[in-house]
């Protein structure tokens, strides 16, 4: 058959950016169809302005670390309209940058939102288009739990980037990365700010010596933790809105924030119609090359809930464009990928957590190590950076790495490097420290934890 397209994109975020470009610079006669600004997740509603805020709250603890070094500091307040118009101004300049990727790599941008119509067609307002493939990059979508008068009030990731105003209270009910994130965020602000989360410690699934130092750091910082509570409703209070726990507490805010989980974004595709049975989230079920049970269509990143980071759902895109299009078929290891909480203090991870490591590896040394960082000396700050090295025992190899402290996201992209080559822990003590560093401990822990 003839096609309009070898290839269509549904979704111009990273991933679906990645592959359209690749796939076009194979020679590949490619469309991208995105119903809302190029960037996707990551660019417009994610990563990126989330760590711009990130960086915008951090000043406050650096003003107040200040003063043990000397230096008197007045703060005067902050401009929060002055932020956010700085902030969108940097993503119109990062959405008009993805724009021209497409059209420098001769992608076809096509602005609506798509449906699949058939295993190789897909209508975009009154148009019906055709290709010989597609693939399905569309992302997740921020979801709201079902709690009584919740709905009504919260805001999501999504609003919480573009406050008209700040907010002198919130409570943020989640404890996965999103949730720590912006609680960080409105606490270095300035705002009182309650996390509530259902279970004993926060970030469920990450190292549990990880779980309970971010706990005490994010207390340490002025956040007020509800753990082992959920939100039972929330009704007009006298100043904002009441919200009701399930211990039975009342908190006032004028502003909620539901940061539970996001889901794959796959409403609206109609792919039960071909016969894509989708996953209990609602994500896209895949192979190792990224293909669905229709062969004509694929999908990578976020969508496909396997590993939801935008370098994953980049190195999945790229992976596809070379299998299909360019002669180098491969598939993308999920295993070992680097990650960081961009909490106040940050989390840098690569690698399971110890009880994963157990189950994995079975007999497993392990090193930990707690100090207080050489700034905090003069700052009077309490915060401790913590470190931790999982070994496999019988091959001495390094299997994971954790850490909460400053830079902990930039320190964990070179220990990521030398997990994955599978460094051993001789080759980590061979290796002599940047010294005076916090990174430094990661080559000179000596004692397993008994």
């Amino acid at each position: 058959m003839t096609y309009d397209y070898d290839l269509i994109v549904i979704g111009a975020g990273s991933g679906g950016v990645r592959a359209a470009r690749m796939s076009a610079g194979h020679g590949a006669k490619v469309a991208v169809i995105e119903g809302d600004r190029p960037g996707g997740t990551c660019v417009i509603r994610g990563c990126v302005p989330k760590k711009l805020l990130m960086y915008g709250s951090s000043f406050s603890a650096d003003a107040a670390d200040a003063a043990g070094y000397g230096w008197q500091v007045d703060i005067g307040g902050h401009d929060w309209s002055h932020l956010i118009t700085a902030k969108n101004a940097e993503l119109d300049r990062l959405e008009g940058i993805y724009r021209n990727l497409l059209k420098n790599a001769g992608a076809e941008l096509i602005e609506g939102w798509a449906r699949l119509t058939g295993p190789n067609s897909v209508s975009v307002g009154d148009r019906s288009l055709t290709a010989a493939h597609i693939l399905i990059a569309t992302g997740g979508t921020p979801q709201i739990p079902d709690v009584l008068g919740l709905a009504d009030c919260a805001i999501t990731s999504n609003e919480a980037l573009d406050l008209p105003a700040k907010p002198r209270r919130i409570v943020i009910y989640g404890a996965g990365y999103i949730a720590l994130e912006f609680a960080s965020i409105f606490n270095g602000f300035g705002v009182d700010t309650h996390l509530v989360y259902r279970g004993d410690l926060p970030l469920r699934g990450f190292d549990p010596d990880v779980r309970a130092e971010i706990a005490t750091a994010l207390a340490g910082r002025g956040i007020t933790l509800h753990a082992g509570t959920t939100i039972n409703s929330v009704a007009p209070g006298d100043d904002g809105h009441a919200v009701t726990l399930s211990n039975g507490s009342v908190i006032e805010a004028d502003q909620i924030m539901a940061a539970t989980g996001r889901v794959p974004n796959t409403a609206g595709l109609d792919l039960p119609a071909l016969g894509i049975d989708l996953g209990p989230r609602g994500e896209i079920p895949v192979d190792a090359r990224s293909a669905t049970s229709v062969p004509s269509i694929f999908a990578v990143g976020d969508v496909t809930d396997r590993i939801n980071l935008t370098p994953v759902a980049i190195a999945e895109g790229h992976a596809f464009a070379d299998t299909m299009f360019g002669g180098r078929p491969r598939t993308v290891s999920h295993d070992n990928v680097p990650s960081a909480v961009f909490t106040q203090p940050p989390i840098g991870s690569v690698g399971p957590g110890e009880d994963e490591a157990r189950d994995m590896f079975g007999e497993i040394t392990v090193f930990t190590s707690k100090f207080n960082a050489m700034k905090n000396s003069l700052s009077g700050r309490s915060e401790k950076t913590f470190m931790k090295l999982i070994v496999e025992t019988a091959s001495d190899r390094v299997v994971a790495a954790h850490m909460v402290g400053p830079d902990a996201g930039e320190i964990m992209q070179g220990i990521g490097v030398a997990v994955v080559a599978g460094a051993t822990k001789a080759d980590f003590d061979a290796t002599i420290g940047i010294h005076p560093t916090a990174a430094e401990e990661f080559v000179t822990m000596r004692t397993p934890r008994d």
